[in-house]
């Protein structure tokens, strides 16, 4: 297949990184600014167009989308337009995504959005001690992520990208991103209760945390904060179950739950190879975009899908309607 990485920032420099290690070798890339396109071409030695028209006359079979937010849908509906198979980056923006997926329900076309923290092995070993019955039934869980904004790209002003743009914030962005991997081990969301603010003096305006009380049809008690004002970074989970508790660290690379029985068992948890500056390693994202090549070859089935992630985007606007009027909000589905 060629591949045509779209937006050749931090991401798309990371998704051309997956498909090599993935032996895919016919890339090319497209960025509106110059300076990306001859760095990319220098880096990896790829085709490079500042012209979306140029770079669809190599007639790509797949599609990266590695843009802002804000612009994932635009260059979905080009890739639907040309036949072309695609994959957007995390979504924080429900603007025409309803128009995506109806399209897509009338075409042999692959249209996937991104689910990374699912495919983190940390998330898939909380997955199997949950599933396994070690810690009896989970009853509530406490889970923070937060990260300092200006660390998020140390190479780069925070106020000059999208992250501190109010629509496509850095808070904003992370909460349906970690509520895609929440919902797929803990089950769909009932209700929510929340609070945002900007709390800091980032010079941004954007809200800088969300504490969120999440409400399972299961009746699983949740409690989310996403914060960009960490100067030291977390992302950690705390779930009480029946029969026992799981601890789990990202940054630590580490997952250790505790039983009567057993006590603490603790294990490390190796997440790929980590590149300069980035606080997570690339197996996760390797394994994305494996996926996404072997759902177009039909050896899987699509594993996350847009109908999904509306539903979480929906979420997330149920989240901020509660902070706004003080008033639980049911998720409706």
């Amino acid at each position: 297949m060629k591949f045509l990485v779209v937006g050749l920032g931090s991401m798309g420099k990371r998704r051309i990184r997956n498909l090599v290690q993935l032996n895919q070798n016919d890339i090319i890339g497209f960025d509106l600014r110059d300076d990306r396109c001859k760095e990319t071409n220098e880096k990896y030695k790829i085709k490079t167009y500042s012209d979306i028209t140029e770079a669809l006359r190599e007639k790509p079979d797949a599609m990266v989308i590695s843009t802002p937010p804000d612009l994932h849908m635009k260059y979905a509906k080009i890739a639907i337009t040309h036949r072309i198979h695609f994959f957007t980056e995390a979504s924080v923006i429900q603007d025409g995504m309803t128009e995506v997926i109806k399209e897509l329900s009338k075409l042999n076309l692959v249209g996937l959005p991104s689910c990374t923290l699912r495919y983190h092995p940390i998330v898939i070993h909380i997955q199997d001690i949950l599933k396994t019955g070690k810690i009896g039934k989970p009853l509530a869980f406490l889970y923070h992520s937060g990260q300092y904004l200006p660390d998020w790209h140390p190479w780069e002003d925070y106020r000059k990208f999208y992250v501190s743009k109010r629509e496509t914030g850095a808070c904003r962005e992370i909460v349906p991103f970690e509520l895609i991997w929440l919902t797929s081990v803990f089950g769909k969301i009932k209700s929510v209760t929340a609070t945002k603010n900007k709390i800091s003096n980032l010079e941004a305006d954007i809200d800088d945390i969300y504490n969120v009380l999440l409400e399972f049809k299961n009746n699983i008690q949740g409690n989310l904060t996403v914060d960009v004002i960490s100067r030291f970074p977390y992302r950690q989970l705390k779930v009480i179950g029946e029969d026992g508790v799981i601890f789990a660290d990202w940054i630590e690379k580490s997952v250790k739950y505790f039983t009567n029985e057993k006590g603490w068992v603790n294990e490390k948890i190796d997440d790929g190879i980590r590149e300069k500056d980035y606080l997570y390693g690339d197996g996760m994202y390797v394994d994305e975009m494996e996926n996404f090549i072997n759902s177009i070859n039909k050896k899987i089935l699509q594993p996350y899908t847009f109908e999904e992630d509306l539903e979480n985007l929906k979420v997330l606007e149920a989240i901020e309607k509660s902070s706004e009027t003080g008033v639980l909000q049911s998720i409706q589905s």
